[in-house]
């Protein structure tokens, strides 16, 4: 698998014009990887695609896959970012989504990784399931901020159907999602983290000042990436490219210079939906000058009667608007009601 990404990597090389800025390990468990399977991915990269000035390089890990060693290697090889899936504290709640680590592992891992110099550390949360109550979400939300990481990612629990979860709640054997204690979860979590100095910057993201995530900023600002690897998206600006999910047909492929992957061009309807519905999310919210350079005059005049519509749940700051506390809690739905269809 790992020679095979290589591969990929190195073939399509010219897809990137401009210099690399961000690598992200994740969509798996990259912590599993190796020093020597690491280094070749990473040593392929540099051989093939420029770069300039830092690069903000993550990794995604699960508590219990962290070692003093294996940090340590991470370290040389210049990763300098840790995407750490704690997921909650609570004990009981870790065995329902059989997680491998407990709520002192997580801690211990956070403590244990910066201990080993890594100071750039963001960690993954789940709200809304049916172990949490404000009170319970309150104490994790401290015990986090305490341990001093300087970015936050916490997300809404989904129950997507086929899955263990969804079939169980088709069944009647687990609750459905409870919207309204989800909100109140929610408002609790930008309350608390804000008082803590975190920037909203957006809906579910928070940090610390100068500890966004450059990475994932760029996939807001439709910054065009390389994916690598089974199921790996693409964009190059204009068009999206999606790599088959299957690893044994990715490999082969691969290996018999054989298409691996589909693609579709995003027409400017498309584009324009997906311009408000990431826009939306952010703290800058959307510019309305950039909205008319890119999608014209006559899209911007819609965009702005439609958020008429919702008047208590946006701000206005200078030709941007955004949304507030309140909007952010209505986020989908405002965009959606927004689309040009």
């Amino acid at each position: 698998m790992v020679k095979a990404m290589a591969q990929e990597l190195t073939t399509r090389s010219s897809e990137l014009m401009a210099p690399i800025q961000t690598i992200y390990f994740g969509g798996g468990t990259p912590s599993l990887l190796g020093e020597e399977e690491l280094g070749y991915l990473l040593s392929t990269i540099h051989l093939n695609y420029s770069s300039e000035g830092p690069m903000e390089v993550t990794l995604e890990a699960n508590p219990e896959d962290l070692t003093e060693d294996r940090l340590a290697v991470w370290r040389t090889l210049g990763i300098n970012r840790l995407s750490l899936g704690l997921q909650t504290l609570n004990d009981a709640e870790l065995s329902w989504m059989n997680r491998e680590h407990d709520s002192q592992k997580s801690l211990d891992a956070v403590k244990m990784a910066q201990k080993m110099g890594f100071d750039n550390i963001t960690v993954d949360l789940i709200y809304g399931s049916k172990f949490q109550t404000p009170q319970t979400w309150q104490q994790t939300i401290q015990a986090i901020i305490e341990l001093g990481v300087p970015h936050v990612s916490a997300y809404n629990l989904t129950i997507e159907s086929g899955t263990a979860l969804g079939i169980k709640v088709k069944k009647g054997q687990e609750p459905e999602i409870d919207d309204e204690l989800s909100s109140v979860l929610f408002t609790l979590l930008a309350e608390e983290l804000t008082a803590a100095g975190y920037e909203q910057y957006e809906i579910s993201n928070f940090a610390k000042p100068f500890c966004r995530s450059r990475h994932n900023s760029n996939y807001w600002k439709g910054t065009p990436y390389l994916g690598i690897g089974p199921s790996a998206h693409s964009f190059n600006g204009q068009v999206r490219r999606w790599n088959v999910s299957n690893n044994h047909l990715y490999m082969k492929a691969i290996e018999s210079d054989l298409t691996f992957s589909e693609e579709e061009f995003i027409d400017l309807r498309t584009a324009f939906n997906e311009y408000i519905m990431t826009g939306l999310r952010t703290l800058e919210g959307c510019n309305l000058d950039e909205m008319t350079k890119r999608f014209g005059p006559e899209r911007t005049a819609s965009f702005i009667k439609g958020m008429q519509r919702y008047e208590g749940c946006y701000l206005v700051s200078g030709r941007s608007i955004r949304l507030n506390q309140k909007g952010r809690l209505l986020a989908d739905k405002i965009a959606s009601d927004l689309f040009v269809l």
